[in-house]
Parts: structure tokens; C-alpha cells; sequence
């Protein structure tokens, strides 16, 4: 009797992991996207095209510069598709913005 509850407990922690994973890639891609477009000629090409590497999930990059600052944020929506519990849960949209000062090229 207990056992299908502990069950979708187990996969539910498993979803959450996976979400939370998707979180810190997308913090380190971000973070990695926003080094390189601080150092370089042309910030939001470069980070377009820093950021469109890594993940499986399609990205909305947005790239500003504000004074001596560079700032990168990228969003992605996460798939929740962890058996019985992802047809439960909607997907989840995830979001990360690093600021860098920006570096002569």
C-alpha cells in the first residue's frame, strides 16, 4: 500500500534533481557567456554564440551593456518528463543573469 506512494516520492525527488541540475548548468553557461562577451569586440554576438553550446533545451539569450558592465541573461524552459511524475508537474522555465565589467578587446 505504501510502496506507490514511495514510489512517486522517489520520482519526484528525481524531477526536482533534475531541474536543479539544469539550474547550475545554466548559472555556469551564463557565467562562461558573460566572461566572453565582456572581453570581446562585439559582447552580444559572442554571447549568443557562447551560450547556444552547451544545453539540450532552446535558449533566450538577451545581452545588455549598461556604462562599463556587461550583462548576460539566458532562460530555458525544463522539460519535466521523469515517468508518472512529469505528466503531473508543468514544464519549468529557468533563468540566470551574470554581470562582468567589461575589458578592452
Amino acid at each position: 500500500m505504501a510502496t506507490p506512494v514511495l514510489c512517486l516520492l522517489l520520482l519526484g525527488i528525481v524531477q526536482l534533481t533534475v531541474v536543479v541540475r539544469d539550474q547550475l548548468r545554466l548559472i555556469d553557461l551564463v557565467r562562461v557567456a558573460a566572461r566572453a562577451a565582456s572581453v570581446a569586440s562585439d559582447p552580444a554576438a559572442v554571447a549568443a554564440s557562447t551560450s547556444g553550446s552547451d544545453p539540450p533545451h532552446a535558449l533566450n539569450v538577451t545581452t545588455s551593456i549598461d556604462g562599463g558592465a556587461v550583462t548576460v541573461t539566458v532562460s530555458a524552459v525544463t522539460i519535466t518528463d521523469v515517468p508518472l511524475i512529469g505528466d503531473l508537474l508543468p514544464d519549468v522555465t529557468l533563468e540566470a543573469t551574470s554581470t562582468m565589467p567589461l575589458e578592452p578587446p
